[in-house]
């Protein structure tokens, strides 16, 4: 009898397993016309990520801090003249996003199902606990995973700590996900295989080159290609 390589797979969550970032797309788009009577949309794109880029060491990831930094940008290009009404509204579509459904992504829900039965299946995800928490019991794939992360951030740390957690370590464990930076450069780095699944929004603060020379980096296009990078690796 054979052993595997492979015991352990992590999975990143949001716009691996389902969609995320074109809701805060739209949100962008909404406050920016918001704010039009103070400046362009352009402009307050660029100082809201600014803002974001500035507030993620007290804030961490998640749909809060966005919003608290659409606040700070809107007080900032308004010299501090920010009507109440406005301050309300980002407010309001704060909390939509947190109340946003659930969309999973294509190919996702046959691909945990089948993988689960062999390999011990772990959701490392980033961002706010509770709506984490919220959109993982509303997507109905909890019942896939044996093990459930959310993390302040991703590195190769966090990433041995919990592939030596759960399952037989790092060197066999694999991560998959959309984000080079987060989910798949630190991934490797931890001596795990990382499989990179592009979605066509990604944060922009989530971008690096691809490791593309690494041993243990591999890309698909979609996570109905998982199972044969699995069965290749053996």
């Amino acid at each position: 009898m054979t052993t595997r390589t492979l015991t352990t797979i992590g999975f990143d969550a949001d716009d691996t397993l389902w969609q995320n970032e074109q809701f805060y797309r739209l949100t962008e788009e909404h406050f920016t016309e918001l704010l039009s009577d103070f400046a362009e949309g352009p402009h307050i794109s660029q100082r809201l990520l600014e803002a974001e880029k500035r507030n993620l060491q007290h804030y961490g990831f998640g749909i809060k801090g966005f919003t608290l930094s659409m606040i700070e940008t809107a007080i900032e290009i308004t010299e501090g003249t920010v009507p109440a009404s406005v301050i309300a509204s980002i407010l309001d579509t704060g909390r939509d996003l947190l109340s946003h459904p659930v969309e999973t992504l294509p190919h996702v829900q046959e691909t945990l199902e089948a993988l689960s039965e062999h390999y011990l299946l772990v959701l490392i995800t980033k961002g706010d606990l509770f709506d984490q928490e919220r959109k993982l019991a509303q997507s109905g794939l909890g019942d896939f995973f044996h093990a459930v992360e959310i993390v302040s951030d991703k590195s190769a740390v966090t990433y041995r700590r919990i592939f030596s957690k759960v399952g037989g370590g790092p060197e066999r464990a694999m991560m998959v996900g959309n984000s080079l930076k987060s989910d798949i450069v630190p991934a490797i780095a931890a001596g795990s295989y990382g499989v990179f699944v592009p979605h066509e929004l990604t944060w922009v603060l989530e971008h690096v080159d691809e490791p593309k020379d690494a041993p243990r980096f591999r890309k698909i296009e979609h996570l109905g290609e998982l199972g044969a990078v699995i069965d290749e690796i053996g």
